[in-house]
Formats: C-alpha cells, structure tokens, sequence
C-alpha cells in the first residue's frame, strides 16, 4: 500500500484541563466533638500571648540566609526566588511549614521588599506571617504594618504554586492594599487580581487565575455561592470537561479555581462580625398574593392595631416578636373580616410578625437610611450602606411602607450559606487584626484557628482617662462639645467615635451649635473616608465618625502633634462587642507615638436603652453616685452578655445552615 493509499490519523480529540474544584469537605462533627473544639478553644483563648514564643525560630532562620542575599544582583535574586518554588511546594505539601523551612524564603522576601518597596519588614512582622502560615491568627495592634506583613504569608504560598485569596472588608482597601505592594509582586515574577463590585463575568474568571487575588469578603464569598450553584447543577469534574470542549456549560462560567488559601485582614470583623449575616443570591419573581403591595399594607394596619404585652411579645436580646394567644386569637378574627390571602393563618400571621418586626426592631438612622426615595440598609458594625442589599420574607417591603416610600420588587431566594460554611470550606485558613483576643474561643470553635498575639514593633504609649457617665443622652451630648472645645483650642486632634448614623448627627449638631469646625464621616464611600480619616491626625482636626469608619487606615501624627499627647479618642458609646470598642481606642498610639483614650456614656445610651437591659440600666444608676467606674461595671455587665448572646445567634445560624444543606442536599439543591 502506497502512503497516499495509507489512512491518515486524524486530529487527537483531548479534552481540557479543568482542575478539580478545590475545597475542604465538611465533617460530619457529633455532640462530643463540638465539645472538645469548645473545650481546647478555651484553652487557646487564655494562651494567645504566650504562643508567640514557639514563632521566635523564624528571626534565627532568616537571619541566617540574609547575608548570602544582600551582594546577589535583582537578576539573581529573582533566580533565587525561582529556584525556592520546588522547596516551598514540597513544604507546603507535607502541612505545617516550619522555621526551617520558611527561613529562605522570609530572607529572600524581605530583601526583596526593602529593594522595591523600600520598606524592611520588622521581627514582628515575621513572627506575624509565621504564625498566619502555621494556620492561626495574628494579633497585630494598629500601626504596626499589617499590609506589609501579610506580603510574606501571601507570597511565600503563590511561590508554592498555592492560588491565594487576600480578604480584605471593603474594596477599597483590597485595591489599595493590591497597589501599594503590586512592585514587590511584580518583582517576584507574580501575577495579582482585584476583585471589585460591577466586575462582568469574563473579567472575574480572569481575576480568579492570578496568582494572588485581592479582595472584599462579600464578593469573594458571593462569587463562590454562584460557583456553587453551578456545581449543584452540573457535578463531576469530567462532565465539565466535555461541556467546556463543547463550548457550553458550566466550563464557561465558573468564576474560581476553588478555595485553597484565604489569607483574612481584619479577621474578627469577617468571621465574627458578618457571621451573623447569612449570604443570599436572590432573583425576580412574579410577585406572589402574600406579597401584593395590599396584603402588606393590610398587615401592616394589622399589626398597629396590636397591643404590646397583650397582643406581643418582644425579646429584645434575641431581636424577634412573639405573637401571644390572644394576640393570635384577635388576628384569627382580623382574618375573618379579611380576604384572599390574609384569611390564611400561617400567611396572615408571618406578615404580621415582619410588620411588627419593621416598626419595633428596625430603626431608622441605626438600622437603616432613607436616601433618593430608598430604603438602604446600614451595616451596624461598619457604619456603612449596603446599596446592594435587603432584608428578605417582606421585611424590607414592610419597612419600605412604614416610612412611606416606593415599594421595591420582591425577590425570591436561589441560593443560601453562611459565612461561617464558606470560610470553614478553605484548605488552608489564617488572619490579622488588632482585636482577636476576646473572639479568641470563637474562632477556634468555629473555624479551627487559633490566636497568636504578637508583640508590638514599639511599646504602648496611651494613656486611658476615667470613664465620664451621665444621667441623658443631651447632657452627654453638650458634655462632649465642651471637652472637644477644650482639646481644640490646644490643637490636639480629637476623633469622637459613634455607635449609628444618627447619634454622629446627633454629636455633629452640636459641635456646630458650639462653633467647633469638624468632620462627619456616617456611611459615606470608601475612598472618601479613608482620605478624610487619615488627616484626623492634624493639629486641631476633629473628626466625627461611626466606631468603624476608616478602618485598615492609618492616622499619621503631624508634626508637634506628638508633644501635645497625640490623638484623642473619645468614645461616646460602647458597642455590642468590646472588639469593637478596642478597634476604635486602636486608632491612636500608633507605632509607639502617644495618645490618649476616654469614653463619655449616658444612662440613655443604646447598650442599656433596651428592654433586656432594665435590670443593668437600674444598676447602673444606683451605682453612679459611687462614681463613674463602678456605674461603668453595669455597662461592661450588659456587654458581655451581649457578646455571649450573639455569640450563641452564630452558632444557632451554623447549625441550622448545616441542617438545611444536609436536607437540601438529599433532593439536589443543597446550595
């Protein structure tokens, strides 16, 4: 047979790499195996700050391999960062990298950084990216280069071959963390990404095969959700592969490689604060009779007709409404005289209790604004809107009634997890902040990480005043008009800290009714608050803001600022948690410099203004006339109970996501 006679192979058909999607399994965890977490998280919670020492081997390391470093030319030194990939990828391999390991790496990286950034990283610096590596969390007070320090972490693992998620808790700071170490990245030979809202499809499925990609929780976790629901309808690697060869398919619009490495600046925030938030992907409906603008209404007439403690109940500390027998017994009559759907009991009922819900446990200027026509949601641990967001079941149609404007469309729920499940999901898990010590236990119970507190670069240099307590939110008020007048006139820079958009109004009114020029930051852009935050360190500045504003954002001192003692923080409530209030009392003393801390509350404030804190309100103000520190005992009394009741919503919230994904899971639609 001639070869033109011979028959030809055709072309090889091979189907596309796809990796597998990469995620850690959820274990089935029993009664006694919670207990055990709870139990050892105890443990790690009273020995945050003595696990430092088991980090000291990594200076003794690093400093090691830092002479050979210094004489190699960049060309060399990207050579050398080139031949560390094999090493790491096998250390990382094997689990928990020690010092031995990561003593090159951290030599070649800071040698690196202090060429391209012009910046060094500092021994605690290494101690911090050592523990996040070891799989914990590092408690770094502010100031003390955080972003700087997470370059370790983040790059030794993309060295590695590791694709690496930095979480950040707005899109601002993951742009402006992403830029302002982008040099030592692009030095390095690796590839970075932003995550941002308004991102089309195409553009964030390039993102995700960067190397290293930055940012916000919110969207790295929705982009998952959405990921998950691909996978739900379409499992098994290999069908993926054929769909992706035809063009079709799930292939096509997976937005992740998967989780493998979350590295999480301020942890405690993403992990304990949003927790209590589940995550939702909803879509337009058609709206259904128990959602028809009448019915609402007539729920809503409903349930202002209702008498509390007679018709419901509420419990404050859980934030919900009870419908009691005879309030039960009165809407069973309402229904009578009613129609369609409200002649339903179970329909009837549920509208009411999220009638009664709108006009007794959301409020407006703390819960919620009202801005163009439009119900926007605050984030009560940052201070901010979120434009993008609503309360589902008709809460927010509810809401939108009772403040008289435009009703939006409803939305029906497609898909469901909790923070809790997504981040539990990542391979490999580590954080920063300046506040992890008091969620300690938490995060060891919930996530498996625990706390490590590093010292800081230089010693503490505030100073804390007594807590000032008053008898009414207007004394407090023109209370702290009159100390900032005084601070002002000397030029020291005051911060006056917030609990709500409104009580920042509130203190902002009347700073102008005393003449004191000001700042007000209350859920405004991002961008903006961060430049306006970080000039709250000039001489005579004063700056308004909710206790989250700015933060991740330094306050530089001018200078002379520095002789006059510093900023001045003045916290005008306590929050839920006291995290939060560390958070706020962090933003002064940076880096050593002085500063100085003082709270002023009032008997009315929110802490103790609730119905669940009558019996911390009546101490409180029998204990005032023996001074202001005692009385402060009821305040802290009423925070930690708070801190534990919230703490049990989170755990209530795991648990009964677990529950619904494992019967979803049985028909398909797990999510």
């Amino acid at each position: 047979m001639s070869e033109l006679a011979a028959p030809r192979p055709g072309p090889r058909l091979t189907l596309p790499r796809i990796a597998g999607y990469a995620e850690r399994p959820e274990s089935e965890e029993g009664k006694l195996d919670r207990l055990g977490r709870k139990l050892i998280g105890l443990g790690v919670a009273r020995t945050a700050g003595l696990r430092r020492h088991g980090l000291s081997a990594i200076l003794t390391e690093t400093a090691r391999h830092e002479a050979a470093l210094r004489p190699l030319t960049d060309a060399e030194l990207r050579a050398a960062a080139e031949a560390l990939r094999a090493p790491l990828r096998l250390a990382i391999a094997q689990g928990l990298p020690d010092a031995k390991m990561l003593g090159p790496a951290f030599a070649l990286l800071r040698e690196a950084a202090e060429r391209t950034l012009g910046m060094r990283h500092y021994d605690v610096q290494l101690l911090g990216a050592f523990a996040m590596l070891r799989g914990a969390v590092a408690e770094m007070r502010t100031g003390e280069g955080k972003t700087l320090c997470a370059t370790l972490a983040s790059c030794t693992m993309a060295l590695a071959g590791v694709p690496v998620h930095v979480i950040t808790v707005n899109d601002y700071l993951a742009l402006r963390d992403r830029d302002l170490m982008r040099p030592l990245y692009d030095f390095l030979g690796l590839s970075t990404g932003v995550v941002q809202a308004g991102q089309q499809e195409p553009e964030r499925e390039a993102i995700y095969r960067a190397d290293i990609v930055f940012g916000a929780n919110k969207e790295i976790a929705f982009d998952y959700l959405r990921d998950r629901m691909v996978l739900r309808r379409n499992p098994g690697n290999l069908r993926r592969k054929v769909e992706r060869l035809a063009a079709e398919g799930p292939g096509a619009v997976l937005r992740m490689r998967g989780l493998h490495f979350a590295l999480i600046d301020e942890a405690d925030s993403v992990l304990i604060d949003e927790a209590r938030t589940p995550l939702v992907i909803s879509g337009s409906t058609d709206v259904a009779r128990n959602q028809d603008p009448g019915f609402l209404r007539r729920a809503l007439r409903a349930a202002r007709q209702l008498d509390e403690g007679k018709d419901y109940r509420i419990h404050p500390n859980e934030h919900r409404i009870e419908i009691t027998p005879k309030g039960a017994e009165r809407l069973e009559i309402m229904g009578e005289y009613g129609s369609g759907p409200f002649r339903v009991g179970v329909i009837r009922d549920h509208a009411v209790v999220q009638a009664l819900s709108a006009l007794h446990l959301f409020h407006r200027d703390n819960d919620y604004v009202v801005r163009d026509g439009k119900v926007q949601i605050v984030d009560e641990n940052t201070g901010r809107i979120q434009e993008d967001r609503s309360w589902s079941e008709g809460l927010h149609q509810m809401i939108e009634l009772k403040e008289d404007v435009e009703l939006t469309e409803p939305r029906a729920t497609l898909s469901r997890i909790s923070y809790q499940r997504v981040f539990r999901r990542y391979q490999r898990l580590a954080g920063m902040t300046g506040t992890a010590s008091d969620a300690a236990w938490e995060l060891y119970s919930v996530y498996g990480l625990g706390v490590i507190r590093i010292p800081p670069h230089k010693g503490d240099r505030r100073r804390f005043a007594r807590d000032r307590i008053f008898a009414s939110e207007a004394a407090k008020c023109r209370a702290i008009a009159a100390r900032t007048a005084e601070l002002h006139e000397t030029g020291t820079p005051v911060l006056i800290g917030t609990r709500s958009v409104g009580a920042s109004e509130r203190i902002s009114a009347e700073l102008a009714r005393a003449g004191i020029a000001h700042q007000l930051l209350n859920a405004v852009q991002d961008a903006d608050e961060a430049a306006v935050v970080s000039l709250a360190g000039q001489r005579g500045a004063v700056t308004v803001a909710t206790n989250m504003a700015g933060r991740g954002t330094d306050i530089k001192l001018a200078p002379g600022v520095a002789e006059l003692g510093g900023l001045h923080v003045l916290l005008t409530e306590r929050h839920d948690s006291r995290r939060v209030d560390r958070q706020l009392e962090g933003r002064c003393g940076r880096q050593g410099d002085p500063g100085r801390v003082e709270r002023m509350l009032s008997l009315e404030d929110e802490l103790l203004g609730s119905k669940g804190a009558r019996w911390n309100r009546r101490a409180a103000r029998l204990l005032r006339p023996l001074g202001p520190g005692v009385a402060a005992l009821a305040f802290r009394a009423r925070q930690r109970r708070v801190e534990r009741m919230h703490g049990r919503m989170r755990h209530d919230l795991l648990a009964a996501d677990r529950g619904l994904g494992s019967l979803l899971a049985l028909s398909g639609e797990a999510e």
